[in-house]
């Protein structure tokens, strides 16, 4: 369906046969006027260490500074958010986090009163 213009990664103008009268040049002008962007590419795959090839489990750290407790949310060193684990958020927090912003947004007296029976104040 595409090819490529000579000198840039944008997509040639074309349209579609078969449509009614004037359409087609309404559709190219359309192109023209915001032009398609590249076509989309295969996203690379993250390569893998294949087993055995790290190393010996019971080698020696190669971060002797750093605590083993590091991203935990207990112990010694960053806690999960300094280390930049995302924590999960439950399916039930989520939906009071949307019920919350649709409440702000459209004001809802019913969706306030949904909220203060879960407790969560807008």
């Amino acid at each position: 369906m595409s090819d490529i213009q000579a000198g840039t990664n944008r997509v040639a103008i074309q349209a579609a046969t078969g449509q009614t009268y004037g359409k087609a040049t309404e559709q190219m002008n359309a192109q023209r006027a915001v032009p398609m962007g590249t076509p989309p590419t295969e996203a690379p795959q993250m390569q893998r260490p294949v087993p055995g090839t790290l190393g010996a489990l019971t080698r020696p750290t190669e971060r002797p500074m750093e605590p083993i407790t590091a991203g935990a949310n207990f112990g010694a060193g960053p806690n999960a958010i300094a280390a930049g684990i995302p924590i999960p958020q439950s399916p039930t927090a989520r939906a009071v986090d949307e019920i919350r912003a649709i409440a702000q947004l459209y004001g809802s007296d019913d969706l306030l009163d949904l909220l203060d029976a879960y407790g969560n104040q807008v």
